[in-house]
């Protein structure tokens, strides 16, 4: 399987993805670290956002095969700025969190992943578990020569 880290905002839902992506108890948990699994970085929030622990983020980038940017379709701006995804050697997949909540803009959030550069594009709602499958069944694809680590 594919190791993944996941970068987006404080609350796009990047813990709750984690939980469910391993299967465990949905329970909100503030990550206050990095959380360095066997296949799933968890980031703070924080480390998106500011600009001098954003360094920390391009370093962990090289010890994951998949980029995730998460956006929630509940956000009201995006950290992403345009075509982002070509600052790492690395695949880039857009996840496009809270899917089912009333306030959320699932075209909108996807249009920022878009131009973010993001190709393959998911969306979830780690709660009821709705699109985990997917990104689960695009991590256990076999690696390509991008991805592959010596």
């Amino acid at each position: 399987m594919k190791k993944l880290i996941l970068m987006g905002r404080s609350e796009s839902g990047k813990t709750t993805l984690k939980q469910a992506l391993l299967k465990e108890k949905i329970q909100y948990e503030k990550t206050q670290y990095i959380h360095y699994g066997d296949i799933l970085i968890d980031t703070p929030g924080e480390y998106a956002q500011t600009h001098h622990l954003g360094y920390a983020l391009a370093l962990y980038a090289y010890e994951a095969d998949v980029v995730g940017l998460l956006v929630a379709a509940t956000e009201p701006h995006t950290l992403f700025p345009p075509n982002i995804t070509c600052m790492v050697n690395r695949d880039v997949i857009g996840i496009i969190t809270k899917i089912n909540d009333p306030k959320a803009n699932v075209p909108l959030a996807e249009l920022w992943l878009r131009n973010a550069g993001c190709r393959d594009i998911f969306s979830v709602d780690s709660v009821t578990g709705e699109g985990v499958e997917a990104i689960l069944a695009y991590l256990n694809q076999p690696k390509n020569k991008t991805t592959e680590t010596e």
